[in-house]
Parts: structure tokens; C-alpha cells; sequence
């Protein structure tokens, strides 16, 4: 990504994204989780996110570590059962990483992904090949890594990890769940896909998409 990449345009474009995507696909998210799971993984995600479109404008902004530890408080205070504390907790442990950064370079952001990861790993007691958000969520992470070390700018790097997010997403159809409601369904759980890895695809999807153009050259 761009030396700027993590700056407060940028970061408030990611941010109003996964806003208006986890409102705008609610019943999709709560129709992938219902196959296997109790079905109200998109309505905790559209609650929790709808509060934070809330009062976004009152979050501190002093830096980017303290804004996103914020993010990660509230999200974890308004989203039920078992989503709360994870996804609060990728926030949380994003917000620790960047510490008191007014902008990010890509290594930064890849570094806060993978602080996240292990948040999630430790708050849920999951491992990649578990069936879960981080079945999309570290491939993402690794696509960014290898895009910037193969010197693309910020909409390649952002373009490719939306392909990777997908393309493991769509991999866990032939997964069994290990962690959270669906694993209690064993074998069963295998012919459909992970609702939180598909959540990761589709924000990752839609933030390439809204992030056309910010490139100069």
C-alpha cells in the first residue's frame, strides 16, 4: 500500500464500508449462518455496527490506536453471542498494534491484521481450518503481505486480498466446523460455508471496491 495508506480518509473508508455492508447484507449473513448455525449472526453484526454508524463522530480520534480500541469496545458491547467478543477483539487488538500512529504504512497495516488474528485465536480458541471468519481473514492478511513485497500499489494490494478473502471463503464448504454453533452439527456442517469467513469476503470485496481511484499513478 501507499505510505498514506492507513491515513484518516483511508481508514474512515474501511471503516464506513464494513458499516454499510454489515447493515446492507444482514439477512444474507443471517441466511448463511442459519444453515448450521442459529441464524442471528447477521442481525448481531447489523446491531453492534449500526451503533457504531451511531456515534462514529464522537469516537476519540487522537490516534489511530485509540480510535480503533474504541471501535473495538463498542462493537463488542452492542454485538451478541459469541460475535461480540470476537470481532471486538480484532478491533482491540488492531487499535494495540497501531498505537498512537496518525497514519499507517502497509507494514503497520499488516501487522495490526495479524495482531487481530491472534486476538481472535486467543478469544476463540480457534486455529486457521476451523471453519471461521479466520479462514478468510489470514489468507486476506498474507495476500496483502505478498502484494507489498511484490511492490503493487495500494488497489492491487487491496484488489488481490479481496480475491484471496473470496476464494478461501468459498473453500470452507468442504470444511467441518470446529468452533462455535455449527460445531455441534460435526459432519453435517461440511456442503456449506463458514457465515463469518463470507463476511470477510464480501467487506473485503466491497472496500477494493470503494477504494478504486485513490491511487494517483
Amino acid at each position: 500500500m501507499a505510505d498514506s495508506s492507513g491515513s484518516w480518509g483511508e481508514l474512515d473508508l474501511v471503516m464506513n464500508t464494513i458499516i454499510d455492508t454489515c447493515l446492507a447484507n444482514e439477512t444474507y449473513f443471517g441466511e448463511l449462518d442459519s444453515v448450521v448455525g442459529d441464524g442471528d449472526f447477521g442481525y448481531s453484526l447489523a446491531r453492534g455496527f449500526e451503533k457504531l454508524q451511531a456515534q462514529y463522530g464522537e469516537l476519540d480520534r487522537t490516534d489511530i490506536g485509540t480510535f480503533l480500541k474504541k471501535v473495538g469496545m463498542l462493537v463488542t458491547s452492542r454485538i451478541g453471542g459469541t460475535s461480540g467478543p470476537i470481532w471486538g477483539t480484532g478491533f482491540l487488538r488492531a487499535g494495540m498494534a497501531a498505537g498512537d500512529a496518525t497514519e499507517l504504512d502497509g507494514t503497520t497495516v499488516v501487522a495490526m491484521l495479524r495482531a487481530a488474528i491472534d486476538g481472535i485465536k486467543t478469544r476463540g480458541g480457534a486455529e486457521l481450518g476451523d471453519k471461521t471468519l479466520l479462514d478468510a481473514l489470514v489468507p486476506l492478511t498474507d495476500a496483502i503481505e505478498e502484494g507489498l513485497a511484490a511492490g503493487q500499489n495500494s488497489t492491487e494490494v487491496v484488489d488481490r486480498a479481496a480475491v484471496a478473502a473470496r476464494s478461501a471463503a468459498d473453500a470452507t464448504v468442504g470444511m467441518v466446523a470446529k468452533r462455535g454453533r455449527a460445531a455441534y452439527t460435526g459432519e453435517r456442517s461440511r456442503g456449506s460455508v463458514d457465515a463469518g469467513a463470507i463476511a470477510v469476503a464480501v467487506l473485503m470485496e466491497q472496500i477494493a471496491q470503494n477504494w478504486k481511484g485513490r491511487d494517483s499513478g
